[in-house]
């Protein structure tokens, strides 16, 4: 049976998520979080908030775009007053950024996380937290891992809204367990009759 989306459950909430090939021995189900609106974003950012709690934060970081409105509204239910967000296309600020290389699944070619070097003081020190959409092949997630080291900050968490599949487990290492999430989905493989089967392992 060919799949045109995929029901998955995040944190409470429940949502049928597109599915679009990316190869033709690889599609995905894509939570495409500026399409979500505020109810849906506000009520994820809390619990996911409730997840990271514990860990005492001073910072919530991000990667640009999807994982804006995951910080936005984590860092409100946080009680916080900062985030940062790391970029993955020039700006006119970032300059002079520091940079971290990134392959992304859903970009094709080497990018680079930018971050702008006039807010290292916003995050050397602190106790951060690492929000996205999607933690995937953990790829952004251990570049901004390596990056926010490398300026002297302290990860303490990693907060995502949905994990997919289990490649990411071994990409991030021994940091997989800072990894906090409200629901997980699988990559989907051709099952050669036309249609598509799940794979949760990546």
């Amino acid at each position: 049976m060919t799949l045109s989306t995929f029901h998955a459950q995040i944190g409470t909430q429940e949502v049928d998520l597109p599915i679009a090939s990316m190869s033709k021995d690889l599609a995905l189900a894509l939570l495409i979080t500026v399409d979500m609106g505020m109810a849906f974003m506000e009520q994820a950012g809390r619990e996911l908030a409730e997840l990271l709690r514990p860990f005492d934060v001073d910072v919530v970081a991000t990667v640009a775009t999807m994982g804006i409105p995951v910080a936005v509204e984590v860092t409100r239910a946080l009680g916080l007053e900062q985030y940062v967000v790391l970029h993955k296309t020039q700006k006119i600020h970032l300059a002079d950024a520091i940079a971290e290389p990134v392959r992304s699944i859903t970009t094709a070619g080497e990018q680079k996380l930018l971050y702008d070097r006039a807010r290292v003081d916003a995050v050397a020190g602190k106790r951060i937290a690492i929000v996205d959409d999607v933690v995937s092949t953990g790829a952004s997630t251990g570049a901004a891992l390596r990056l926010f080291k490398g300026i002297g900050a302290d990860v303490v968490v990693i907060g995502t809204l949905v994990t997919e599949a289990s490649i990411w487990r071994t990409s991030l290492g021994e940091d997989a367990v800072k990894v906090r999430a409200l629901g997980s989905i699988p990559v989907f493989r051709p099952d050669g009759a036309g249609g598509l089967v799940e794979d949760w392992e990546g």
